[in-house]
């Protein structure tokens, strides 16, 4: 069985351009983080492939984000017999005797690990330079009229979810201001 394994990070992202032009007889998709492996459909994946399988992967980065990881999840396939096909690097991993692959495989997964790391790095020191600067993070806070309404709205007798209602505010931002 042709089994293809496509993740992204997050919701908004789209998974079209992973596998084009491969014919799968089974696919398996996930919108989540590949730091580690408690991905449910990752899980069912590697649960579902049997001997003289094959799992189509697009690139290495996409099985997993942790070098650990990603060399343990291609031995397991291995010692199962299954293949396992990578897309963008163009390595097949079919057996124990692709000395050159797995090396091209820890490289390629460590150099992945490192470019995480440092985009972590780059990001905390580029927020720590925006909070230095005054910029805030998160929601803008409301403004004085606003907060004026609501407790206005309160001593009147409304209910705070009646207040959050007719505002169109959450409750606990009602709650943060009273």
């Amino acid at each position: 069985m042709i089994v293809g394994y496509m993740r992204v990070s997050s919701i908004d992202q789209n998974l079209d351009r992973q596998l084009d032009g491969i014919e799968l007889d089974r696919v398996y998709e996930e919108k989540v983080s590949g730091k580690d492996r408690e991905r449910p459909q990752l899980k069912e994946c590697l649960s579902f492939l049997r001997e003289g399988d094959t799992l189509h992967v697009h690139s290495m980065d996409r099985l997993s984000r942790n070098l650990k990881d990603l060399l343990n999840i291609v031995s397991e396939l291995v010692d199962k017999n299954v293949s396992v096909k990578f897309k963008t690097e163009n390595l097949e991993f079919a057996g124990k005797d692709n000395p050159m692959g797995y090396l091209m495989l820890s490289v390629f997964g460590a150099v992945n690990q490192f470019e995480i790391a440092n985009l972590k790095i780059r990001q905390k020191e580029g927020i720590a330079k925006a909070k230095a600067r005054g910029q805030q993070f998160g929601r803008r806070p409301l403004k004085k009229k606003k907060v004026d309404e609501i407790h206005n709205r309160k001593e009147s007798g409304q209910s705070v979810i009646d207040i959050a209602v007719a505002m169109n505010i959450g409750t606990s931002t009602v709650y943060k201001y009273l």
